[in-house]
């Protein structure tokens, strides 16, 4: 009788986490039934996470001191702590190389080396590059989104199409960011380095952009020329700074408390105050609770569901369902496994961070089992989660720039080609370099 009962009880440990997705998809849902704009990011997700919380107390079995351990014990495991701290880092290096200016730079001096002929592959880049320095999706479409919606009305290019090129862009740099918080979330959870990451992610990232830059030459129409703004170069620099700086393998808190230091500096040069510099910093903070407050709560639950049996159960399950390829390949299975998890999570949450901070204890299980590289199931975390995120139509991304254009976001989230592509080469890889890690 013992099995069946830990076998229940690994069953029963999942409860708390399918009422926190329930919980947030339920509030989505209703409120997007409703109306509202932005539903499934009405309801905070630190507070949709309490409920769960509470129901993992009352499920787990032991003292109320017990459970309080157990929680505490996960929300402070040195991963949990170590991606906070960073999340913390990159929002304040983001708040200041913006302030200063260093986003309307980038854009400006990729506009002004665009030709005419290329205008929408130029567009992919830019939104590219500027996701890559920013670390946020969201972040690229509102710098981008209003010039991009410009360039389309004085060009005739059909808006759904622009709309999908610069979502498309700003996916691939989300994906790829070392200072994204997607990107600090997968490889926390999965132990690896993020100059590994990003180099395995590079691997499959850079064919699929060429793949979309390619699409989007054949796609622009006739040539226009775009007007620029004047651009300082100087407060480009700090972007290339601390990505330079991340590929050589210099520790991350280095890395960001430099580039935090590099981008006041650069823009010292201009009219930026020190003052402000104080401020930015601490608004760079402000920015990050939400998903700092997210990832400690995550981190308690999923301790209740290790101790309880209900990873390895988890991980069996996909296995399961996955066993007809194992008996071809099974570190094939495991890898579809992990993008499977964090895909179905992302539908679920619509929040790619998020689902990768729910999906990680598993992916890594996944990973352990199937001799899987920390890299890879990192690498693989982030792009399925930045695949289904760029493709939802009730997704941020989506929605800003619907409202952007004008236009509905299912056109946006069916013209962001890059998210298709990515998905097919990412899938091709796992089966083509299934002999390595």
């Amino acid at each position: 009788m013992q099995p069946h009962l830990n076998h229940t009880q690994a069953k029963l440990s999942l409860l708390p986490l399918l009422t926190f997705v329930g919980l947030f998809l339920g509030a989505g849902l209703y409120l997007q039934s409703q109306g509202v704009d932005y539903a499934f990011y009405q309801l905070p997700a630190p507070v949709a996470i309490l409920p769960a919380i509470v129901v993992a107390f009352w499920i787990n079995k032991g003292t109320i001191n017990q459970s309080v351990e157990t929680f505490i014990k996960g929300a402070g495991h040195s991963n949990i702590i170590t991606m906070c701290l960073i999340y913390l880092l990159a929002g304040a290096f983001s708040s200041v190389a913006s302030a200063t200016g260093g986003v309307d730079a980038v854009v400006n001096a990729g506009l002004s080396l665009i030709p005419p002929s290329l205008l929408l592959p130029g567009l992919f880049l830019i939104a590219a590059v500027v996701s890559t320095a920013m670390g946020t999706s969201m972040g690229t479409i509102g710098a981008i989104g209003p010039i991009a919606y410009a360039v389309s009305v004085k060009t005739g290019i059909d808006p759904a199409l622009m709309a999908g090129t610069i979502v498309s862009g700003a996916m691939f740099g989300d994906n790829l960011s070392i200072i994204s918080d997607t990107t600090i979330a997968a490889t926390r959870t999965q132990g690896c380095e993020m100059k590994d990451k990003f180099k395995e992610n590079l691997k499959i990232a850079l064919p699929a952009a060429v793949l979309t830059v390619a699409l989007l030459v054949f796609l622009t129409p006739e040539p226009q020329a775009v007007e620029t703004k004047p651009f300082d170069w100087l407060l480009v620099l700090p972007y290339a700074f601390i990505l330079v700086l991340a590929v050589i393998g210099i520790n991350v808190f280095v890395v960001l408390f430099s580039g935090i230091i590099f981008a006041a500096l650069m823009g010292f040069t201009g009219d930026y105050q020190g003052a402000a510099f104080v401020k930015d910093v601490y608004k760079g903070f402000s920015d990050m609770q939400e998903i700092f407050l997210l990832s400690m709560f995550i981190g308690g639950l999923s301790e209740f569901i290790r101790v309880n049996g209900g990873l390895d159960y988890l991980a069996h399950k996909i296995q399961a369902v996955t066993a007809i390829i194992a008996k071809w390949h099974r570190k094939v299975a495991d890898q579809l496994g992990i993008a499977a998890l964090v895909l179905t999570s992302n539908l679920c949450i619509a929040n790619n961070t998020v689902s990768i901070i729910v999906a990680g204890p598993v992916a890594k299980k996944l990973a352990d089992d199937g001799e899987i590289s920390g890299k890879r199931s990192a690498s693989l975390l982030d792009i399925f989660a930045c695949v289904m995120q760029g493709s939802l139509p009730y997704g941020a991304q989506a929605l800003l720039l619907g409202a952007t254009f004008k236009i509905s976001p299912w056109e946006v989230s069916t013209s962001s080609f890059y998210c298709f592509i990515l998905a097919f080469t990412a899938i091709a890889v796992i089966c083509l370099r299934r002999h390595k890690d």
